[in-house]
């Protein structure tokens, strides 16, 4: 995205001036949204994490991203052409900025300059938006556990370095990298005895 676009300032002016958006609390556990009803919804995170989730056919919990604060979604990322619904839930307390995307290129009624920018900067969002999925296609095409905790980690540190703490629980992190929680916990293991890496519950340090 372009670097005079800021999305904190942005978010807060746009947030308090547009006349389309709406902004609304969600209690942990709560649904923020789901792709297949709200087809045309754009939503930025002000506050709390949130997960994007759908169930398999037999219950299973997949978790197919994570949003934390300012992180944007929506069904327009995400072509969907199966019945498996994707939700949005609320991992704590989350205020959630809403905006029908349908509405992008009509003027609001105050032909407001927040909107304006929107425009402008929404194919700069869409291409972000791309570029992550396209890390997390890459990420699970991977065919060991090994090397997909590996991939996670690099990914990590490339926002954070070689130490940070992980987003998700063993049993969260085996949902959103696909695979199986003992096999993830025994890699982990094998992982630390090879001084790959150190490991304190959540936080990692790489070694490599």
């Amino acid at each position: 995205m372009k670097d005079d676009f800021n999305i904190v300032e942005f978010t807060k002016e746009f947030s308090t001036n547009c006349s389309k958006v709406q902004i609304k609390n969600f209690e942990k556990g709560e649904t923020i949204t789901t792709f297949l009803v709200n087809r045309s919804q754009f939503c930025i995170l002000l506050s709390g994490t949130a997960d994007l989730v759908k169930y398999d056919y037999n219950g299973n919990k997949i978790i197919a991203e994570r949003f934390s604060q300012y992180s944007i979604f929506g069904e327009i990322f995400y072509n969907i052409n199966t019945n498996n619904e994707f939700i949005v839930e609320a991992k704590e307390k989350c205020q959630v900025l809403l905006y029908s995307y349908d509405d992008i290129n009509e003027k609001c009624k105050s032909n407001c300059k927040f909107h304006q920018t929107l425009v402008k900067y929404f194919p700069d969002i869409i291409i972000s938006k791309i570029t992550d999925l396209t890390s997390r296609i890459e990420l699970l095409s991977r065919r060991t556990t090994r090397d997909k905790l590996l991939g996670y980690f690099d990914l990590l540190s490339k926002q954070y370095g070689k130490s940070f703490t992980l987003p998700f629980s063993v049993t969260e992190l085996s949902n959103y990298l696909s695979v199986d929680r003992s096999s993830m916990s025994r890699e982990l293991a094998v992982l630390k005895s090879e001084k790959f890496i150190e490991q304190d519950r959540r936080k990692i340090k790489l070694l490599y």
